[in-house]
């Protein structure tokens, strides 16, 4: 029986199922991504979209779209769907009965006497999206004809209608190859049966409408080409695999033992642990044998200095047990980040997580002295870089706090953005970046009094006793009990954020026993849910509680508001060392919620968050690298404390 499931009344309903994505993805950066019904609702909806690497390595939808229509005694039933601004045409959807989403989406039609499926399937090591059809029942042989939508657009962008995109083929065994503009690779697209006909009759279906894209006001309309279409006649109980490829063509005889096989790979889903290992993959990108891991899918880019950081432990270690995965992760980072962790960046808290990192990878290998021989010059270089006249956004003050300010510009995290004015600017002593330069300089130092040699250890020494001196004084607030978001010129801003979960949640704390308790005491009042951490206080009048409506209300709402499941690590990281093993119920309680919601936004996956307000809708991208290893961390820690 399948993990999750759709229903008959579910998946006609399109307010219901065109809220609910798939999203596959292979190991080059290939990834297809559409709606339950495979009605593509975003621009960055398709079949197959590949990174090309002659145009930066930036992904490109090339298979937009590919209609089914079943033939039976003369009568024609279109199995697609798409929408042209109000209007969905053809409604294939109504033919839906079934819907599951493991080992792979899978979708049943029941037209009349026909019972029909679709499986769908991306190479894991690929740019190859694989399509098996089969013919479960039918009083007779019926005829299969796909009809493929192409784009060979970038997935940010819309394409149109255009005299320079070609619109000839040339042949490839049981198929044909596309290739509309210079500089693509081709589009191959081939079915397994021999008996396969295609019939070439370019034509331009204009105006497909995203309804998402038009929903948020954005540009949302284009035009897409069909070329022709395939025509095959099946018998009752028979199958037949098609499929899409930008990396040459195959023999046909053997793609329907290749989609077997990669059924075979993925493995059946019996656990929400299950799927939140086989989320946690998706996200290592390994680009011939270069590995690299994407933010989340299907917008958010690959190789991010922060995201990689934040994620890697959760991703590689607590989901995968590979630290030999993790190292060559990191040593790939440190090699194409060497401007943000050494010279500038536009977010100042970024580098100082590498220490965070090395810490998690410590605890989880006891590889103490290996991690800070290969990895030690690399932090101590970071460190350096913060003091004073080395970097233009952020330096060291007389006091030993870090200060970032940059006119107009938002130096952290919180970095949206509404015509050209940072909604959270932030500037002054940030009460995360600080509390991480603590950790840093800490750790750098009691690593090197272990393994180091002692030039180090006599210039940051005295700063760590600086740090120690001023942090507390500068952020803390007895009065509210909580610390200050950021302090400026004007003192303490107390927006209740949780930001400084960071700074009772490092190993090396800058506060207090006391101060981290009524911390806590706050946060778990007014910031905690059951879909991660709000960015604000309900209590502020800046609050936003749902992430909806234009571009202006939703950057208005990420980081007022918004709730965040990668924060919930840092929560349950604070909640463990304060109460052990009894906090193993409320633990699992606060990531229950997440898997109550794997049918919804991301079928199967774990989003990049959530409304802050009941009942926590689900936000962003529908597959977040952040969000999976967070839940991952949380999970070694239950865990770790059951075992204890």
């Amino acid at each position: 029986m399948a993990f999750l499931k759709f229903n008959k009344a579910e998946l006609v309903n399109l307010a219901y199922s065109l809220k609910r994505e798939i999203i596959l993805a292979s190991k080059t950066g290939a990834f297809c991504n559409t709606s339950i019904v495979t009605c593509n609702t975003r621009r960055y909806h398709g079949l197959l979209a590949v990174p090309v690497d002659r145009f930066g390595g930036s992904r490109y939808v090339l298979l937009s779209a590919l209609d089914e229509s079943l033939t039976l005694n003369s009568k024609r039933f279109n199995l697609g769907i798409h929408c042209y601004g109000d209007i969905y045409e053809p409604r294939g959807h109504k033919y839906i009965i079934d819907f599951d989403a493991d080992p792979v989406p899978k979708i049943t039609y029941k037209v009349g006497e026909i019972v029909f499926t679709k499986s769908l399937v991306l190479v894991p090591d690929g740019n190859r999206l694989l399509v098996r059809y089969d013919l479960v029942k039918a009083p007779s042989k019926v005829t299969l004809s796909l009809k493929p939508f192409l784009a060979f657009r970038r997935v940010h962008d819309l394409t149109q209608e255009n005299g320079a995109a070609r619109t000839d083929f040339r042949p490839v065994p049981n198929g044909v190859s596309f290739n509309l503009y210079e500089g693509f690779p081709d589009l191959d697209l081939q079915l397994s049966s021999n008996s396969a006909v295609y019939h070439h009759n370019p034509f331009w279906y204009k105006g497909v409408t995203y309804s998402d894209e038009m929903r948020r006001g954005f540009d949302c309309r284009e035009d897409l080409l069909v070329p022709g279409a395939f025509e095959v006649e099946m018998a009752p109980g028979e199958s037949i695999v098609f499929s899409a490829s930008a990396d040459g063509p195959v023999n046909p005889a053997g793609l329907k033992r290749r989609f077997t096989s990669t059924i075979d790979r993925i493995g059946p889903i019996t656990s929400f642990r299950d799927q939140l290992v086989r989320s946690a993959d998706l996200f290592i990108r390994d680009n011939g044998g270069r590995k690299q891991i994407t933010a989340g899918f299907s917008w958010l880019l690959t190789g991010l200095l922060r995201e990689t950081l934040v994620s890697l432990a959760g991703l590689t270690l607590y989901g995968k047990d590979s630290p030999k995965e993790f190292e060559e992760i990191l040593d790939n980072l440190i090699h194409d980040e060497q401007e943000r962790l050494f010279s500038r960046t536009t977010q100042v808290e970024a580098p100082l997580y590498l220490a965070v990192t090395l810490q998690q990878y410590i605890a989880y290998t006891g590889a103490e002295k290996h991690a800070w021989q290969k990895y030690g010059d690399t932090l101590k270089g970071v460190i350096e870089s913060y003091a004073p006249g080395r970097r233009k956004e952020v330096a060291m003050q007389p006091n030993g706090l870090l200060w970032a300010q940059m006119d107009g510009v938002a130096l952290s995290w919180m970095n949206a953005y509404i015509g050209g004015r940072a909604v959270t600017e932030r500037a002054g002593y940030q009460v995360e970046t600080n509390a991480m330069w603590y950790n840093a300089i800490s750790f750098a130092l009691a690593m090197e009094a272990k393994y180091g040699r002692t030039a180090f250890s006599d210039t940051w020494t005295p700063v760590k006793a600086m740090i120690e001196a001023n942090f507390q004084p500068t952020f803390w607030n007895p009065r509210l009990h909580f610390l200050a978001d950021y302090v400026d010129g004007g003192g303490q801003h107390m927006e209740l954020r949780p930001n400084q979960l960071w700074a009772i949640s490092m190993d090396f704390c800058p506060v207090d026993d006391e101060v981290v308790s009524q911390v806590m005491r706050v946060i778990g009042s007014e910031l905690v849910t059951r879909r991660g951490i709000r960015s604000l206080s309900p209590r502020d009048v800046a609050y936003k509680g749902v992430y909806e409506g234009t571009q202006i209300d939703r950057d208005l709402a990420i980081h007022n508001g918004s709730a965040w499941p990668y924060l919930l690590a840092q929560y349950c990281y604070v909640c463990f060392r304060m109460y052990g093993s009894a906090f193993i119920k409320k633990a699992e309680w606060l990531t229950e919620g997440f898997y109550e919601d794997l049918s919804k936004h991301g079928v199967g996956t774990f989003s990049e968050l959530y409304d802050g307000d009941p009942p926590h809708e689900a936000h962003g991208a529908i597959s977040s690298a952040l969000a999976t290893a967070a839940l991952l961390n949380v999970h070694y820690l239950i865990d770790k404390y059951k075992e204890a």
